[in-house]
């Protein structure tokens, strides 16, 4: 059984599955406060990587790209739940609350928190939605946002300066940040997004900086970092074409021959 992903309402996400599943890149676009209830999950991104362990809590921030691959516990079944901050709700918050969050490039990936007695019992009155014995109205749905909003303050008042960061993505280095995140099989407007561009801009700035489309860059990227894992890594290609943002696996045998002449086997 694949996993299967369930909205309960509008921001609280459920996720289950019974076998090692691999998820798809995502586009995080929205703060989210998540929760291992079950199993492990092994989370990618430009920076490095992290295990999110059972009965864990964290804080993912916005504006960044994921990869991850999801692992049942001993009982046989993986589980996480999350819920989005929603922006306008934080908005909505810092105004009533007078307060001014700082810009701040702290914290940039995952935010652990230590065990937390309220954190633990907020996630824990998510089941009933969960196992659909209660159903959430919107105002009930807006009211749960705002009290993880005031956990998460308690437990680390400094966080502010995270959840009340409005800015958008500023103009960054496009040629650091394409050698970071090429392996993501995200679309351009994503990319754009993220180095604080538009779509024309990002492709005009791209064209400046390598003398190429996005695509044809990605693709020959990719590929030249292929044939460095089977040449000199020994990998094969089934074991990582997907780290490397390739949908299947004839597409990329079809690519490998195409650009160096050669089957993988003849390397």
């Amino acid at each position: 059984m694949a996993e299967s992903s369930e909205i309960i309402f509008d921001k609280l996400v459920y996720s289950c599955a019974f076998e090692k599943y691999r998820g798809h890149e995502e586009f995080i676009p929205e703060h989210f406060l998540g929760f291992q209830l079950s199993g492990e999950t092994h989370a990618f991104y430009a920076d490095g990587n992290t295990v999110i362990s059972e009965n864990q809590i964290l804080l993912v921030r916005k504006n960044q790209l994921i990869r991850t691959i999801k692992y049942p516990g001993k009982s046989g079944k993986y589980q996480f739940i999350s819920i989005s901050l929603d922006s306008e709700i934080l908005r909505q918050y810092a105004l009533e609350n007078k307060i001014i969050g700082e810009h701040s490039k702290q914290h940039k990936q995952k935010i652990f928190f230590e065990p937390d007695e309220f954190l633990n019992a907020y996630f824990l009155s998510l089941r009933p939605y969960i196992n659909k014995t209660k159903e959430a109205t919107p105002k009930l749905a807006n009211l749960k946002i705002r009290e993880a909003i005031e956990l998460i303050l308690q437990n680390n008042p400094d966080l502010k300066n995270v959840l009340f960061d409005f800015s958008e993505p500023y103009k960054i280095d496009l040629e650091e940040f394409m050698n970071q995140n090429y392996m993501f099989n995200v679309s351009v407007e994503t990319f754009a997004k993220l180095t604080g561009r538009s779509a024309s801009g990002f492709k005009r700035d791209f064209a400046k900086a390598f003398k190429t489309t996005p695509k044809q860059w990605l693709r020959e990227k990719r590929l030249d970092e292929a044939m460095y894992r089977i040449k000199h890594k020994k990998e094969k290609p089934a074991d990582f074409y997907l780290d490397l943002g390739f949908e299947n696996l004839s597409h990329f045998y079809y690519a490998f021959k195409q650009k160096f002449g050669l089957t993988t086997t003849e390397i």
